[in-house]
């Protein structure tokens, strides 16, 4: 079920009203496309009571993000998956597992590229992935480390690993890469910590033949890791730029089990924004939409997932949408910033789902 409506739609083509109108109205047939195709999800929906006459996009219901989990959520036949997705954990937790059929597959990649090209261009840049080859990877199981690799190369080539197998620099690789490609734009990709402990922390700068100044360094998740340390998105740039005089740099916001429609940063007031395939919302414990630049729980909603029932899901992140219209992006976006994940969160009322 590729959706026609969103085939030729750009990542940010629509004003912030005709967005809400746009948005609404695909994700109410969404929800009902997904209500009349999978059976897990309709059991939910009944049993919490929901019907399926939507005034406004918060009542759209969601599901907490600990079910996928619990259960096997399909809205296609399982014969019909092609790949089977599942999230970054500490060992011996419950992954989540996140299931695509050949369209879904399709139409994340899609996205994913329309709102990348928005800030690398759309020529194909040789890639520096600041982390080691992963040397054997299931096409039929993935991780979310691995899905984002390979999702993220795609936008690349002549791929190059910075760290060797023992996830050591290897400077030899390294400045090779550098020499041949670093005097125009090349892209490089990585995981917020992994990005922050080998390009900061463990890199010698005399060790380098050039540096990083027309680098497009594009990074997610970690974020626990440096909040421990104390470093805040805006001063990762700063120490980036300082060190290896890196410029360009877009931090982004996704879910595997929302593969696609990422939400990258913008580059001028560090606020996460959504695009015509995404929204945000945010709630208080017990569930309620907060006041107005209060924080609380997201909930991510997305027109993309279509073999599964996870456009509007309620995470266990918390943040905050962000009011003023200071910035040119808040005239097509949502603007929004993450705080963190609460440990042990308990969110009041998923008990019921």
């Amino acid at each position: 079920m590729i959706n026609k409506n969103l085939k030729n739609l750009g990542p940010f083509s629509l004003n912030i009203e005709d967005k809400k109108i746009f948005f609404f109205d695909e994700i109410k047939k969404l929800t009902k496309y997904h209500y009349l195709k999978s059976s897990e999800y309709k059991k939910i929906i009944d049993f919490t009571n929901k019907n399926l006459f939507f005034n406004k996009i918060e009542d759209i219901p969601f599901l907490p993000i600990k079910l996928f989990k619990e259960y096997e959520l399909l809205s296609v036949p399982k014969h019909k998956i092609l790949k089977t997705l599942s999230s970054s954990g500490t060992t011996g937790k419950k992954k989540s597992k996140i299931f695509l059929d050949s369209d879904n597959a399709i139409s994340q990649q899609h996205t994913l590229s329309k709102i990348l090209r928005s800030v690398i261009g759309n020529k194909r840049l040789p890639m520096l992935i600041i982390d080691k080859n992963p040397n054997k990877i299931s096409k039929s199981k993935i991780s979310a480390k691995s899905a984002a690799i390979n999702g993220f190369s795609i936008f690349g080539r002549n791929h190059t690993y910075m760290l060797n197998d023992m996830e050591e620099i290897d400077y030899l690789t390294l400045n090779n890469f550098l020499e041949k490609y670093s005097n125009n734009d090349f892209l490089i990709f990585g995981f917020t910590s992994i990005v922050y402990e080998n390009l900061f922390s463990k890199i010698k700068s005399v060790k380098l033949k050039k540096d990083f100044r027309n680098g497009i360094l594009i990074h997610g998740g970690g974020w626990k890791k440096m909040e421990n340390i104390k470093v805040s998105s805006l001063e990762y740039k700063k120490r980036l730029l300082a060190k290896l005089n890196l410029k360009k740099i877009y931090n982004y916001y996704g879910l595997v089990e929302q593969t696609g429609s990422i939400f990258l940063e913008c580059k001028f007031c560090n606020c996460l924004v959504t695009s015509n395939f995404s929204e945000v919302l945010i709630r208080d414990k017990y569930l309620n939409i907060v006041k107005n630049g209060q924080k609380g729980f997201i909930q991510v909603l997305s027109l993309l997932p279509s073999s599964y029932p996870g456009h509007s899901i309620l995470t266990e992140d918390l943040g905050e949408i962000i009011l003023d219209d200071k910035c040119g992006c808040s005239k097509y976006s949502t603007r929004f910033k993450v705080h963190g994940r609460l440990p042990q969160s308990e969110i009041r009322g998923c008990s019921n789902v």
